[in-house]
């Protein structure tokens, strides 16, 4: 709030130099301006089945849009995740983190958590699933540190190449390109 603060605060004192008659231009540029800022708080989360919910004690902290890979390796008869490796960005598309094994997320401030997946739903049969995770661990203070649940949807990419694993290529890796958005719950 200490945004929404300054821009008061400013048209105040502009409006107190320029007059009454500045008021409707001032009014126009404050609700462009108000209408443009993103908050977490009340953000509209897209519909999703009751099992990948996170729990009622929990708010939404922050989201971001993943853009990377997810990485198989040949055991010889089936593809294994290993785990992703994609970049975090936030709405207006600048990076704010990174996704890795584990599964980790770590934002720019240096901070991580780690979840293990609790439910799934196959949404598009051409992506991987829509998930539900809970926290396993966190490192350092900042954005991460409280997370207490996550949820993986929107999906699209991912999937496990169909065919190629054979005793043959046992070890031989595929990174697969994937999108999804991530949405990171603290308790209330």
């Amino acid at each position: 709030m200490g945004t929404l603060a300054s821009i008061f605060y400013w048209m105040r004192n502009y409006l107190s130099r320029v007059g009454g008659r500045a008021i409707l231009v001032g009014a126009f540029f404050l609700a462009a301006v108000v209408g443009g800022l993103k908050s977490t708080e009340g953000q509209t989360q897209p519909s999703v089945p009751d099992s990948l919910k996170p729990p009622a004690g929990e708010r939404l902290r922050v989201h971001a849009h993943a853009s990377g890979q997810q990485i198989y390796t040949c055991d010889g008869s089936k593809w294994i995740l290993s785990g992703p490796d994609a970049k975090l960005f936030d709405e207006a598309g600048k990076q704010v983190g990174t996704h890795f094994a584990g599964p980790t997320w770590q934002w720019s401030d240096g901070s991580q958590v780690t979840a293990k997946p609790v439910a799934n739903a196959t949404v598009d049969p051409e992506s991987i699933p829509w998930l539900l995770l809970t926290a396993t661990g966190h490192t350092g203070d900042g954005v991460m540190k409280n997370v207490s649940s996550i949820q993986r949807l929107q999906t699209k990419g991912g999937k496990p190449p169909a065919n190629g694993c054979d005793a043959s290529h046992k070890g031989v890796q595929a990174r697969v390109s994937y999108a999804a958005n991530y949405y990171f719950y603290v308790p209330k």
